[in-house]
């Protein structure tokens, strides 16, 4: 009977479509348990679960090249010349490989380690998880002189009509088909990813973030040698309108890696330090029967780390476990701890006496300060804390990494070559500078409180204080020369307003050391009188003025000196500028007297650039206006008197100043190394090619 007939196809293809989808409807309810959410973080981690698969063929030896493709149509695409996933049947589910891959929770090549020694992927539901939350998802599969392919829709597999993921969609019913979609060449293998990320699923706002793709693929090229990685951008809005294609390798490793990532002049060199460790964990293990046995496994632990010291003191610190970033850190990073504090602790204890250490102990963040590091860990089926892999649980490795630690560094100390020997003296001196530079910071912070008028002889004897004791209102000039002092104490609203002389031009901080720095009279002045500390122990809320104000002249000279400054408070007192507490004011370069007629008194206009000054000279001409010759051009803070200093430059009523902001740390960085630090061929480099920007006429000679 037909009816009869309709209700058996029905059974049928409900059967089929309960084990295919099973479990992967709880992914598309709870997605945050598996991606962290649903808005562009979640996004990029789904194609990170897509690229890792790629990355842990590489890391097998198979495949040195993947590519990802951003398509015009929001879509992406993951292409790799590794293995390809299986396309055989698999015996206990009667699925292809591919479907078994795309379609099962916690089913893959990574359990048991047969098929990888050491993955990023360990929980076999990266690809599954992907899929379930894409409304199109195709794959196709080199291997075995074919290429295979297969589709699915929100996790289900079928057939579309056409390439778009908005196509009709036949779902299939009794079986599902891994189809043949043609010839591959002879030895070629590989896979082919292309997903469209489902709008119900993700917000309306989700996007790929290319500048995250870019330093994450730079990332792993640094991680595994010898793999390129190619990003090609088709979305529309690229530059050229173009498609834009990067490619990243490093054949230098992690090496290479600490070397990109240091922010400062290095004291020591990479150090490489290599070892490995094994041990014993039971974890359950499937049987052909299906059953999960108990079973103890001896596992091998690969260490790789690369350090080095600069002379700054800001750690940069990154740690992997089979090339999965691990931001929260976890054993590995524990036991890298552990051992650099047993080392150092050690080999200050063995030169205290040419240290001049005393009782003094040394802390973790002493030995942190300027340190570079990247942490590398391989490891079988590491435990990681959720999906997301963020901490690493695994206990034993903490042991393991500390002791390759301790033997590493500690012969590197013992060595009786020549550059070892000076860069481990000029460590040491280093750490123990940072743990005094801590104890005196400490010890000020004790002592140290808000200054009244009576107490005032404890400061600087050049500065004039305010009398205010309101942080949040009082503001603190550092002033060119003597003689703008002596202007500005007459221009000043004494009750908020602080000053602070300085000689000329100052230290130049990015290439001297801290205990140079300390040491200058001007610098230690500066850190004195705001009364927060300096570096690592720098605390915001003892600074004594809010708002900290640079007022140079307005010349070549004044922009060196503010610039100095600049650098003095980007790298010892940078919380200042992060909450936009640093400002430089903007005094006038031109004091331009508008003739009136008759006994109306004459008007004063200041402007504060050439072509300012030009402009306003063509406008008064246009209006038949004249002008007392010649315009006043003010050289310097001390050519003007008190009431001009103060109606244009520290009246807050008709004052400019200009905030300094940073946006992003790391550019700033490089900024500041480029323009002040040790290496002089690329600041000549830079001079030479923005000369063209200089007009002759801001040049005073």
């Amino acid at each position: 009977m037909p009816g009869l007939r309709w209700e058996t196809v029905t059974a049928e293809y409900s059967a089929h479509h309960l084990q295919v989808l099973e479990g992967l409807e709880a992914v598309r309810k709870r997605p945050g348990m598996y991606i962290g959410s649903t808005d562009s973080r979640g996004l990029m981690h789904c194609l990170w679960e897509i690229i890792d698969n790629s990355v842990d063929e590489a890391l097998a030896g198979h495949g040195t090249r993947i590519d990802i493709v951003l398509h015009a149509d929001g879509s992406v695409e993951v292409r790799d010349r590794a293995r390809g996933i299986p396309v055989d049947i698999e015996p206990r589910t009667g699925l292809s490989g591919v479907e078994v891959v795309f379609t099962k929770l916690h089913a893959g090549g990574k359990f048991g380690g047969g098929s990888y020694a050491a993955s990023g992927g360990l929980h076999g539901v990266g690809a599954s998880v992907v899929n379930a939350l894409s409304e199109r998802l195709d794959v196709e599969v080199d291997r075995g002189g074919k290429t295979w392919a297969m589709s699915f829709h929100r996790g289900e597999p079928g057939v579309f009509s056409n390439g778009s993921p908005s196509s009709t969609f036949t779902p299939f019913e009794q079986r599902s088909e891994l189809r043949v979609a043609g010839r591959a060449a002879k030895g070629v293998t590989g896979t082919r990813i292309r997903y469209w990320a489902d709008p119900q699923i993700f917000t309306k706002d989700a996007a790929f973030n290319l500048q995250e793709l870019e330093q994450r693929a730079r990332q792993t090229a640094f991680l595994v040698p010898g793999l390129e990685i190619v990003i090609r951008n088709e979305r529309p809005g690229t530059e050229t309108g173009e498609p834009v294609e990067t490619s990243y390798r490093f054949d230098g490793g992690i090496s290479e890696f600490a070397d990109f990532l240091a922010p400062d002049a290095g004291i020591t060199d990479t150090w490489r330090l290599t070892g490995e460790g094994s041990f014993t964990e039971t974890v359950p293990v499937l049987q052909p029967s299906g059953a999960m046995v108990p079973t103890e496994v001896e596992r091998e632990c690969h260490v790789d780390v690369a350090v080095r010291w600069g002379t700054g003191y800001e750690t940069v610190s990154r740690s992997f476990v089979n090339i999965i970033a691990t931001p929260k850190g976890g054993t590995h990073q524990q036991g890298f701890e552990q051992g650099l504090m047993k080392v150092l602790r050690d080999q200050v204890a063995q030169n205290a006496r040419r240290l001049k250490v005393g009782n003094d102990k040394i802390e973790k963040d002493d030995i942190l300060a300027g340190l570079t590091a990247v942490l590398t860990v391989r490891v079988p089926e590491p435990q990681f804390e959720g999906q997301t892999k963020e901490v690493l649980g695994t206990p034993a490795v903490r042991q393991i990494v500390s002791n390759v630690i301790i033997r590493e560094l500690t012969a590197r100390f013992t060595s009786a070559k020549r550059d070892d020997k000076a860069q481990t003296s000029l460590l040491l001196d280093k750490i123990v500078s940072e743990m005094k530079a801590r104890i005196s910071a400490r010890t000020h912070k004790e002592t140290q409180r808000r200054k009244n008028a009576l107490e005032s002889s404890s400061l600087p004897a050049k500065l004039a204080d305010c009398r205010s004791n309101d942080v949040a209102e009082s503001e603190l000039f550092i002033v060119e020369g003597d003689s703008a002092l002596g202007t500005a104490k007459l221009a000043r609203n004494s009750e908020f307003q602080a000053l602070l002389p300085i000689r000329g031009k100052i230290l130049n901080v990015q290439k001297a050391s801290i205990s140079d720095m300390l040491s200058n009279a001007e610098c230690a002045a500066i850190i004195q009188v705001i009364g927060a500390g300096s570096g690592r122990s720098f605390d915001l809320e003892t600074a004594r003025y809010g708002k900290i104000i640079l007022m140079s002249d307005a010349d070549v000279d004044g922009a060196h000196i503010r610039t100095l400054l600049l650098t003095l408070f980007f790298r010892y007192m940078r919380p200042l500028i992060d909450e936009g507490r640093v400002y430089a004011a903007v005094p006038p370069l031109h004091r331009v007297v508008v003739m009136n007629p008759g006994s109306k008194p004459n008007d004063t206009i200041y402007t504060y650039s050439e072509g300012e000054l030009h402009g306003l000279l063509t406008k008064l001409t246009k209006a038949g206006k004249r002008w007392q010759e010649p315009v006043q051009r003010y050289k310097g803070l001390g050519e003007m008197d008190a009431d001009q200093l103060a109606t244009t430059t520290m009246d807050r009523a008709g004052r400019t100043l200009r905030r300094v902001r940073m946006q992003d740390a790391e550019a700033a960085a490089s900024v500041f190394e480029l323009l002040m630090g040790n290496d002089v061929a690329p600041r000549k480099e830079f001079i030479i090619d923005s000369s063209d920007r200089l007009a002759r006429e801001r040049i005073d000679a």
